[in-house]
Order: structure tokens, then C-alpha cells, then sequence
């Protein structure tokens, strides 16, 4: 059978089931999830409607599924990707990469979970190279535990849905000014998270001084049923006001939050750091986190002039 590509802006509900079940099938081959939280939450509720869908399919069925996002105007289109298990080994991995290739004016970055071989060596092949990569850190929540020692004047507090959003985005958007794919959220991203059935708000840390949130540690619980393994925290993301970095306000957060972890009976916490971001690693590291696994970009950069 031949296969053929489609460009959408939007998926209709049974496109959307199809890949679903295409992002299942890889996960239980490869052990990891191909397509990031973002990229669900787009499938599922939409999203930045320059944003685009790219389907492959052998004959009827969907063999490959790739998504394109504009993301940052500066740095590029960046794009996530995934071939049906029993489709690999026939050449679409390499037909749907050129279509997001061409499709993306030959400017990518592309992410790879798991850091799979199969996957730098499509990527190569393309002509991307490797230029970032995110760890993912793990520690076990039976280890000793610090307690979360403030700093002097900072309360905490949980977050009050309906009430804390516009604060809590203007401190997430100077806690990451310098990283766009966290510190562009906008009220529909924050507000799509909290109708996940994990959002849970008595794990949302808000730090206080006077009235103002000078810093947060939101936490997440992954499900067995979705993720095929037993529950597990994580600290989802982990926020400092500039005006509060090097009072302790970061590792404060980052304790309490593990401290509420392990009161749920977890026994294990994990997190994503940047490779580069050194310093927030030797913080995690001295809180017993220690690198598990590895996600991968890969990007390409059109000819000058192009």
C-alpha cells in the first residue's frame, strides 16, 4: 500500500483516538512516552492554532504522527514524532520527518524521549545534529527527608484555584524568563492543567511574602493506569521570583514538596533538568536525586540565505 501524508490544524475526535492509540502502542514498546504533556494537551483541547498535525498513513491505517509547533519565534519551530510499532522498519520514520522538515521551512528542533538509538540515527540521517538534553532525575521518598526551613518573612501556602492564577503566572513568567517553553504560559495553559484529573491543588506550594507568591513548587502524581508503572511523584516544576534567588527559598520548595510526596506513600519522586543547567543539578543532587534517563533534541538549521 502506499503511504501518503496529511497536514491538519486540527484533529477531528476520531483522528484524535487513532493517534492516541498509535502514542499507547509505542509507549508499551519503547518504554517511554513519545509525545510530551504539551503535545497531549493539544491533542486533546487544541492550542496555538499556528500549531499543526502531520498524519502518516500505510493504506487506512495511521502509521506515523508527528506534531509542529511554533513555540519560539527566535529559536524555531520545535516538533515531536512517532511511528506505529508494527510500521517501523519501512522507511516512514524518514518520510515523516521530511514532510515536518519541509513543513517547519527546514528550521526544527526536534525532542527524542528516551534517547532511543533508532531515533538519533533518523534524526542524523535527516541531517540534524544534537544540541540539548533534558535528564530526568529520580531519588527514592523512603531516603531521610529535611525538613523545608524558610527563609525568614516567607510563608507557604497551597494554591486556591479561581483566585491564585494571575499571580502565580506573573511569577512563573520572571521565574523563567530566559526559558520561553515554561515562562510564556498563558491563563488557557495553566487553566487546561488544573482540569486534569491529577491536578491536585493541596500539592501546589505557594511561597509568600507579605501578600506577594515569591516562589512555588507544583507537584504531579503519575498514575499506574496511564503510565503502566506504579504511582509516582514528581516535581513538576519548581519556581524562585528573581528578587529571592540565593535565600534557600529554591531547596525550601523543593523539600516540602517531597515532604508531601512522601506523606502520600509514595516511594519514589522524580524531575526534569536541563543538562546544562548545572546548578540546579548539584541542588537536586544533594537532595539525593540522581540521573535516570534522558530526552534528546535534535536540530536542524536551513542554509544561510535559505
Amino acid at each position: 500500500m502506499t503511504a501518503h501524508v496529511k497536514i491538519e490544524q486540527r484533529l477531528d475526535d476520531q483522528e484524535i483516538a487513532e493517534v492516541l492509540r498509535l502514542v499507547e502502542a509505542a509507549t508499551q514498546a519503547d518504554g517511554v512516552r513519545p509525545l510530551n504533556e504539551h503535545v497531549m494537551l493539544h491533542l486533546r483541547y487544541g492550542g496555538d492554532p499556528r500549531a499543526r498535525s502531520v498524519l502518516l498513513r500505510d493504506g487506512e491505517s495511521l502509521a506515523g504522527y508527528a506534531h509542529v509547533d511554533p513555540t519560539d519565534e527566535v529559536e524555531g519551530p520545535s516538533g515531536e514524532l512517532v511511528v506505529h510499532p508494527s510500521f517501523r522498519r519501512r522507511g516512514h520514520g524518514g518520510r515523516l520527518l521530511r514532510a515536518v522538515l519541509d513543513l517547519a521551512g527546514g528550521r526544527l528542533r526536534l525532542w527524542a524521549h528516551g534517547d532511543h538509538e533508532a531515533a538519533g540515527a533518523l534524526a542524523t540521517s535527516q541531517g540534524l545534529r544534537r544540541v540539548r538534553s533534558l535528564w530526568q532525575m529520580r531519588r527514592s521518598l523512603f531516603a531521610p527527608l529535611d525538613p523545608c526551613a524558610l527563609p525568614d518573612g516567607v510563608r507557604l501556602r497551597t494554591f486556591t484555584p479561581g483566585q491564585d492564577e494571575e499571580a502565580w503566572l506573573k511569577v512563573n513568567a520572571a521565574a523563567f524568563a530566559h526559558h520561553p517553553e515554561q515562562g510564556a504560559w498563558t491563563l488557557d495553559d495553566l487553566r487546561q492543567r488544573e482540569a486534569e484529573p491529577w491536578f491536585d491543588p493541596a500539592g501546589f506550594f505557594l511561597a509568600v511574602r507579605g501578600e506577594r507568591i515569591v516562589g512555588f513548587h507544583w507537584t504531579k502524581i503519575h498514575g499506574s493506569s496511564e503510565h503502566g508503572h506504579e504511582p509516582l511523584g514528581e516535581v513538576y516544576v519548581v519556581g524562585v521570583d528573581p528578587s529571592q534567588q540565593g535565600t534557600g527559598l529554591g531547596r525550601a520548595l523543593t523539600l516540602a514538596g517531597l515532604n508531601h510526596l512522601r506523606s502520600r506513600g509514595l516511594a519514589q519522586a522524580m524531575l526534569y533538568v536541563d543538562e546544562a543547567n548545572t546548578a540546579a543539578i548539584r541542588l537536586y543532587g544533594s537532595l539525593g536525586f540522581n540521573r535516570w534517563d534522558v530526552d534528546v533534541m535534535y536540530a536542524a538549521v536551513p542554509p544561510a540565505g535559505a
